[in-house]
């Protein structure tokens, strides 16, 4: 196994253990009140940004996580910023399906995605993507959304939409573009279809 893969495998498995923040979430909401849980969701931001801001001023590197990041990373802000951003947004903004279904697509579809994208060999012209991962992405993208959504229209959309920024939206982090243009996609066939 190469070198590249065993680091995005690696990488990964870090990436899936963020549905901790879906847990965390749904237990404080449940038993206290959304705003308490995005309050705290805010405060683990708050903590993740102290520790970029030691990493990129004293080049303190963080333990354990260190060795996971890429070179655009060691000295800009990290994927998990913007992963706890988008989490954040969407749980804040939209129905708790949909922001639910728009995290998990960017959670384990974007793993699927650059797991199979690593090992694909139909590379598409002018992207960093292969063929491989954008139909792994779109696959794993839609069970999700069956899994949580009982409304085809906005499974389909919102699979096709994290699909999309994630295949092509490279210069913005999908780690933020996909749980709020997929979950604003949902949401906003949701409102059409509900006024039709």
């Amino acid at each position: 196994m190469d070198d590249h893969l065993i680091f995005e495998i690696k990488r990964k498995l870090v990436h899936l253990s963020s549905v901790i923040y879906i847990l965390i979430y749904y237990f404080i909401e449940t038993y206290f009140s959304q705003r308490t849980a995005l309050l705290t969701l805010v405060f683990i931001l708050v903590f993740l940004s102290f520790l970029e801001f030691l990493k990129m001023r004293y080049h303190n590197q963080i333990p354990f996580f260190h060795h996971l990041y890429r070179d655009n990373e060691k000295n800009n802000l990290s994927g998990s910023i913007y992963l706890i951003l988008g989490v954040i947004i969407a749980f804040a903004i939209f129905d708790f399906d949909i922001a639910i279904t728009a995290i998990l697509m960017m959670i384990v579809g974007d793993t699927a995605s650059a797991l199979m994208g690593r090992i694909g060999n139909h590379k598409i012209d002018g992207y960093r993507a292969s063929w491989e991962g954008v139909i792994s992405e779109f696959l794993v993208d839609l069970a999700i959304g069956f899994i949580f959504l009982n409304n085809i229209p906005i499974i389909f959309i919102m699979s096709l939409t994290a699909t999309f920024v994630e295949t092509v939206l490279k210069p913005v982090d999908d780690n933020l573009a996909i749980p709020v243009v997929a979950g604003f996609a949902g949401q906003a066939l949701m409102i059409i279809i509900k006024h039709i």
